[in-house]
């Protein structure tokens, strides 16, 4: 039996119309801006300006395992389940809502190899092709602004450079949503005298710029606004700090994203609501979609589910360290998906042998597993679902193994099959949260975050890396220990921490996979990001800049004659 495409799927589905979804959440045309006839800009302070849906909507955090070649399915699983809640609410004939909160695909997967992030199967967010691409339009005026920020401190340079701004102590980047490596590091303003200072630069990849982070945590325009203004772009030559508010740039950088900042409104494959909005990486930035995003859903309606970027010791870690501590928002509960076939990866198995039965290497893998349950139980104090998105190569006695060895953790677990039946597929894994966050209702909320902000900054790597990942403890170059008494000198030094590390070990070794101990985090470098509030930890190899692979995505993509998008997925 061939199984059809993604895109196939997609391209098949009759889409309700934007104001039907809009209804569905209690919109008006009045409260949304169209962008053709299936996405729509949704105004906030028409949302706020009404009643909320429910006196408590519960906010669901799901995340995965570390990603393995494999693949995990955690954006499918989140869509399939929201699905599968609204299909519960049906049946039980219940007026509650559920919608789905998910971040934006960057052009660089997308055309690179990791693919897109709308979901797969029959559990997708559509218009697919618009949100795999240009979408609405976001990205574009996320790197517009930042260049904008680029261009005005070089030209003030030019210009006389009253600031006295030191030309080798420009940390400002330029942006680019591509993965480019020859723009990694480059050398500018080369020419005519005219042409600008020449000095060292290059680029970053769009997500993983701190206009994207910024986009992503601010409240509302004004709080954009002033933390554009906070950016600190550079040193002078008497050592003090240049930010871009002194540049006068915050101003024009807020009006580019005046719209953009609006969330946008599409629907799942089944009609769901679904909010996608902003996409900062996981690995190398934050990875979560906006909070204004995450608080106009839960506005709207009575459960939202939202997932963060790569396995739980990355997004999730963020979402709960410093998207939730930044923003006031307090999760109910997590899901945590896994696949058999990547705790077999997880166990020391190759890719290709996958499919076979193997007992021992899935007790191997398992505890990369146990390591993330524990981390959302005793760490954040969250109640934990473990989902398994299965595959018609999972034999009962793999499954069975999982689910014991997750139930003497205290932890249930249903299997999902919503790539295959959509939100058909989820309706166990939706009835096992649902009994759970019931189990919660007459309790307090136990969720904390993992370290105190106050702590100094190699308290606050050590405690993630020890506790979080594992590690025995943490090495911190020269460079880096300089940077950090830099910050505190600047009492910089109390914001939250960002860690760059790669997303498919808990350590910072790629090749390091399942539950790896005694080894050390390599913290090579440390930079600010004063305007987002925090301070990013770049450890081992992991680059802002990433590369195509040898057969990029984009070989395979095409239209034809009459406009239809081919090979994405």
């Amino acid at each position: 039996m061939t199984v059809p495409s993604d895109i196939a799927i997609a391209q098949s589905t009759t889409l309700q119309s934007i104001n039907s979804i809009a209804a569905k959440i209690g919109l008006s045309t009045n409260n949304i801006e169209p962008y053709g006839h299936y996405k729509a800009k949704i105004n906030p302070n028409d949302v706020f300006a009404k009643p909320a849906k429910s006196k408590r909507s519960k906010l669901i955090l799901v995340t995965a395992i570390n990603p393995t070649p494999a693949g995990e399915g955690k954006t499918t699983v989140t869509i399939g389940l929201a699905d599968a809640l609204n299909r519960v609410h049906q049946q039980q004939k219940s007026a509650e809502i559920t919608m789905v909160a998910l971040r934006e695909p960057s052009l660089g997967p997308v055309f690179g190899m990791k693919g897109g992030a709308a979901g797969g199967g029959y559990a997708q967010v559509l218009p697919m092709e618009d949100i795999n691409l240009h979408f609405t339009g976001d990205f574009h005026a996320i790197g517009a602004a930042n260049n904008l920020l680029a261009a005005m401190l070089d030209n003030h340079i030019y210009q006389g450079n009253a600031l006295n701004i030191d030309p080798k102590q420009v940390f400002w980047r330029r942006a680019v949503d591509m993965n480019d490596r020859q723009l990694r590091n480059i050398i500018d303003g080369m020419g005519k005298t005219t042409d600008g200072v020449m000095r060292e630069d290059g680029f970053d990849i769009t997500v993983a710029s701190e206009v994207m982070a910024i986009f992503c945590l601010a409240t509302d325009l004004a709080d954009l606004k002033q933390r554009l203004g906070n950016i600190l772009v550079a040193y002078n030559k008497d050592k003090q700090p240049v930010y871009a508010r002194e540049l006068n740039a915050h101003g024009a950088m807020a009006a580019l994203l005046r719209d953009a900042l609006k969330p946008n409104l599409v629907q799942t494959i089944e009609g769901t609501p679904a909010i996608v909005h902003g996409g900062p990486f996981a690995n190398i930035a934050h990875g979560c979609n906006s909070v204004i995003a995450t608080r106009v859903a839960m506005h709207l309606a009575d459960y939202t589910l939202t997932e963060a970027g790569f396995g739980a010791d990355l997004g999730a870690q963020k979402f709960c360290d410093i998207k939730c501590r930044l923003s006031g928002l307090t999760p109910d509960a997590a899901v945590i998906v896994a696949t058999i076939r990547a705790l077999k990866y997880n166990g020391g198995v190759a890719k290709d042998a996958l499919t076979t039965e193997n007992l021992s290497a899935l007790a191997q893998g398992l505890p990369n597993l146990f390591k993330h349950i524990e981390n959302m139980q005793n760490v954040y104090g969250l109640p934990v679902v473990v989902a398994i998105n299965q595959f018609v190569s999972d034999t009962d006695a793999e499954v069975e193994m999982v689910r014991q060895a997750c139930q003497e953790k205290g932890v249930e677990v249903a299997l999902t099959q919503v790539w295959e039946k959509g939100g058909a597929g989820g309706e166990a894994l939706a009835n096992t949260l649902l009994n759970l966050l019931k189990d919660q209702d007459d309790q307090s909320s136990q969720f904390r975050f993992s370290y105190d902000s106050d702590n100094t900054i190699e308290d606050k790597i050590r405690t993630v890396a020890q506790r979080i990942y594992g590690a025995k403890d943490i090495d911190i170059s020269i460079l880096a220990q300089s940077k950090i008494r830099q910050l505190e000198a600047l009492h910089l030094d109390k914001m939250p921490i960002c860690i760059a590390k790669t997303q498919y070990s808990l350590s910072d070794n790629a090749k390091l996979l399942g539950r790896p101990t005694g080894f050390d985090i390599h913290v090579r470098d440390i930079s600010i990001s004063s305007g987002a509030g925090f301070i990013v930890v770049i450890c081992g190899p992991i680059m802002k800049m990433p590369g195509l692979p040898k057969r990029p995505s984009a070989e395979r993509i095409d239209v034809d004659d009459t406009g239809n998008i081919t090979g994405l997925f």
